[in-house]
Order: C-alpha cells, then sequence, then structure tokens
C-alpha cells in the first residue's frame, strides 16, 4: 500500500497532468479560431468572447503561440494574427493532400447514387484532363480516356474551371485560343461563351449536351481550396439518350460532394 504522502504526489502529478492537457487544449481552441474566423486579426477581447475564456488566459494563451511563431501582434494595433508558423503548418498539409484519394469516395458515391459515370479532373494551364473516374455497371455507359489534355471552352468539367478563373484570365485565354469546335454543338463564339461562363458562377456548376463528345451528357462543378482557387472538378457523365443531369437531382448530390471536398482544404465559401 502507497504512504499518504506518495499517494498525495501521485494525485498532485494526475492533477498537474490534467492542467497541462487542458492548457494545451485551449491554446490549440485559440489557434483553430484564427483559422475559423474568416478574419486577418483578432483583438484578445474578441477571442475571449468567442470562446469563454478570460482575457488574462487568451492573453497568456497568445504569448506562449507567439513565442513560437504561430502566432504574430501588430504593435501599434495590438491584434493578433497568424505567424509564419502557422503557414508552414498549412503548406506542409496541402504538400501531403492526394486529391484523387481524397475525391475517390465521392467518386464513387455520385456514381452508385446516379448510376452515370463520376469523373475528377485537373487543370493543366490552358488544358484540363481527366484523372481518375469511377465507371457504373451498366451495359451503356460513358467511359473517358484519363491524361488526354482538353481545351477549356468545350464541355462541362472544361467551362467549370474556366467559369470560375479571374475574368482578366478568361480574357487572355479567349485572346490566345480561338473557340476551336469539337462537336457541332461546341460553344465557339466568345461573347456567347462569356454569357455561359456567367450562368455557370451564378449556379455553381456547368452543363454539356455534346458539346465535347457527341452523344454525351454532363454536369460538373470545382473544387475550391483554402484560398478560393479551383484545383479540381468533379463530374457526372452519361449517354445524353438517358442522363438529363438538371432533370434530377444530380446537381445538388454533385454540389454537396465537391463541398466536402473543398471544405476538407480549408474553403469557407
Amino acid at each position: 500500500m502507497p504512504t499518504s504522502a506518495a499517494a498525495k504526489s501521485i494525485d498532485d502529478d494526475a492533477d498537474s497532468q490534467s492542467r497541462s492537457i487542458a492548457a494545451v487544449e485551449r491554446a490549440m481552441d485559440v489557434l483553430l479560431y484564427f483559422g475559423r474566423s474568416g478574419q486577418p486579426d483578432l483583438g484578445v477581447t474578441e477571442i475571449a468572447t468567442a470562446l469563454g475564456l478570460t482575457k488574462a488566459a487568451v492573453h497568456r494563451i497568445l504569448t506562449a503561440l507567439r513565442s513560437r511563431d504561430l502566432i504574430t501582434v501588430d504593435a501599434t494595433t495590438r491584434r493578433y494574427a497568424l505567424g509564419h508558423a502557422a503557414a508552414a503548418l498549412g503548406r506542409a498539409y496541402l504538400a501531403r493532400t492526394d486529391l484523387r484519394a481524397m475525391s475517390a469516395p465521392e467518386l464513387r458515391h455520385l456514381a452508385e447514387h446516379t448510376g452515370e459515370t463520376a469523373t475528377l479532373s485537373l487543370r493543366r494551364g490552358d488544358t484540363r484532363l481527366y484523372v481518375d473516374q469511377v465507371v457504373p455497371d451498366q451495359e451503356l455507359r460513358m467511359e473517358v480516356t484519363l491524361g488526354i489534355p482538353y481545351p477549356l471552352h468545350a464541355g462541362g468539367s472544361s467551362k467549370a474551371f474556366l467559369a470560375f478563373l479571374p475574368k482578366a484570365d478568361i480574357e487572355e485565354y479567349l485572346s490566345r485560343h480561338p473557340l476551336a469546335p469539337m462537336t457541332d454543338r461546341t460553344i465557339t463564339d466568345p461573347a456567347k461563351l462569356r454569357r455561359e461562363l456567367t450562368s455557370i458562377r451564378k449556379r455553381g456548376y456547368a452543363t454539356s449536351q455534346g458539346e465535347r463528345q457527341a452523344g454525351a451528357a454532363s454536369i460538373a462543378a470545382p473544387i475550391f481550396d483554402h484560398d478560393g482557387h479551383v484545383v479540381a472538378v468533379l463530374s457526372v457523365a452519361g449517354p445524353a439518350a438517358r442522363f438529363k443531369p438538371e432533370q434530377s437531382d444530380t446537381a445538388a448530390e454533385l454540389l454537396a460532394a465537391v463541398e466536402r471536398i473543398s471544405a476538407q482544404l480549408g474553403y469557407e465559401g
């Protein structure tokens, strides 16, 4: 049996450990609040109110985080912001992010729930290419070729990339590339394409009826990173005779899928 002094020492150690864990948890709460607040900097009172902490506690936490360069302070305004060490953590996470692995469950979900082919596309300069797909078990189905570059003006996935570029980048693309037709339904008039891109931005997704491949229909939506840049596009495609993207709940399913992936990348739009 431990002596009373030994028992007290064990209790003291356990209390000290519990306090240390609680202090770490509060520090993490403060750090995470900077990430989700949506503001470039914060004051002590704002943080204390939001997290239900005393201002003295918040000040101690901020001092500790500053010592590790996770937080920085403006000497004039006394407002705090994320430091370069926090930015380094974010970059390290993004460098390890595998969009194909992250998107795979959503592709399977979309293919299962729509009965059509779900695809993932990445942009390469003024082109985009399919990098993954899940094909449904149907006799009549769409199947894409991975790794082939396509222009950004033809088809649902391509237009989903182009529509969410800055307007100056869209104009540069139009000045560099004639809108060559891939089928008789490809949009080749710049003014018409600009109107189409505006509509895509408003509703959040693009559709295509045979614009890239005759007899195919598709709906596509962008995946955003933490800076609001489009890093990939998910689409659902099928034979035009059967697949009517805007006459089903496919758009809602697709938008929910890209929202979940974008959230994993830190997007809070």
